[in-house]
Order: structure tokens, then C-alpha cells, then sequence
């Protein structure tokens, strides 16, 4: 049954996703029937789901390497979930600490028969893996300076970090200098996606570890 409060989907839902498009409606679903419920979502998000939340993680996608990526704080699945959905090719390990958070991911990555998830319950500076990640991202987890330092430890020499951030991730990078030295990063730089399939363009932050 669909719910009236739910954002239409919009067309740039069927670009990004092509021939995923139905998982990634099942998904929207799921999480617009259960979110608030679970504490995955706010009571104000249904009318802007699809826009703000699904297509906004979507436009990562293309950014992918097939390989592992990992999902820091994935919460709800955002981005985590929506890329393993949009990137069949890629491995997606979603990095949780809230067990109510982390038995959703897993429930949900069953349900929409995503073989390429794997999730684990963990703080990201407690994460321990049995091989580096190719990438690693984050949404809305926190700033460039705490998040650096307990990320880039789990990526590879010539991996990289590709964390959403909003209109003032300049202000976070200059902020997280020292962090971004220390780490070693290289090829910093921000990236606008989705500039002629979205109203709102979403920024990327992406750096190589060296």
C-alpha cells in the first residue's frame, strides 16, 4: 500500500538507477513504511525521501571503483544501501555501532536479495577488517576533521575518501588541514554532482590516500 505522504519519485530516480529502479523503489518503500518508526528517519522527511535522501546518495554512484567500498555510519543505508543497489559491482561494507541500525541494514539487505552487502556493527575507529577498502564514504556522520583520522585507516595506499557534505564543505576542509596532512591525503578536491538531472546539486569531498 503506498503512502500518501510519501514523495513522488522523481526521473532523475530511473536515470541513476536504470534497470535497479525497482529495488531502489522497494527500498524507498521499506524505509518510508518503517523509518520513523525505527528511528532512521524524521517525521518531516517522507514529502523530500526520494530527493534529499535517495537520489542525493544515488549520484555517488558513478564515483564507484568495483572493488570494496565502505559505508561509515550507515544509519539508514544512506548512501550505504542506495549504492549497493545502484553498483551491483561493488562491495559494500556498511560500518554501523547502533544495533537497531545494524539489524535493519541486515534485514533489509536480505530482503532486496543484495549479495553484494556485508555489515558490520562498529565504531569506525574500532573497525577492524580483513582487507583494506578500495573507497570508503559517509553522509552526514560528522565533520572532515574527526572523520578523516578514523577513516583513513581503513583504506589502501591509492584508495579514496568520497564523504557528501553540504554547501560549507570548503569552510570543513580548510578546518581539517592538519587532519588532511597527517593522513597523508592527495588530489583533494570537491566535486558537484548532478548538475542538469537534479535541482539541488550535491558536493562530494574526494581525496586519495597515499
Amino acid at each position: 500500500m503506498s503512502n500518501p505522504q510519501l514523495e513522488v519519485e522523481p526521473p532523475a530516480a530511473q536515470i541513476l538507477f536504470g534497470d535497479r529502479i525497482d529495488l531502489a523503489r522497494e527500498y524507498t518503500a521499506d524505509l518510508a513504511r518503517r523509518g520513523e518508526e525505527l528511528g532512521l528517519i524524521g517525521p518531516i522527511e517522507l514529502p523530500r525521501l526520494w530527493s534529499r535522501h535517495i537520489v542525493n546518495c544515488a549520484l555517488l554512484a558513478p564515483l564507484l571503483i568495483p572493488g570494496v567500498t565502505g559505508d561509515v555510519g550507515s544509519g539508514a543505508g544512506l548512501p550505504g544501501l542506495v549504492l549497493a543497489i545502484a553498483r551491483p559491482d561493488v562491495t559494500m561494507i556498511l560500518i554501523e555501532p547502533m544495533e537497531r541500525r545494524v539489524d535493519w541494514l541486515t534485514s533489509e539487505a536480505e530482503s532486496l536479495g543484495l549479495t553484494n552487502v556485508q555489515v558490520i556493527r562498529a565504531r569506525a575507529e574500532e573497525t577492524k577488517l580483513d582487507w583494506p577498502l578500495d573507497q570508503v564514504t559517509a553522509r552526514a556522520v560528522t565533520a572532515l576533521s574527526k572523520l578523516i583520522p578514523v577513516t583513513a585507516p581503513l583504506v589502501r595506499s591509492g584508495g579514496q575518501m568520497l564523504f557528501l557534505k553540504g554547501s560549507r564543505v570548503q569552510d570543513e576542509i580548510d578546518a581539517a588541514s592538519k587532519q588532511i596532512r597527517r593522513a597523508r591525503l592527495s588530489d583533494v578536491e570537491v566535486i558537484e554532482l548532478g548538475d542538469g538531472i537534479v535541482e539541488d546539486t550535491t558536493r562530494v569531498f574526494r581525496a586519495t590516500v597515499d
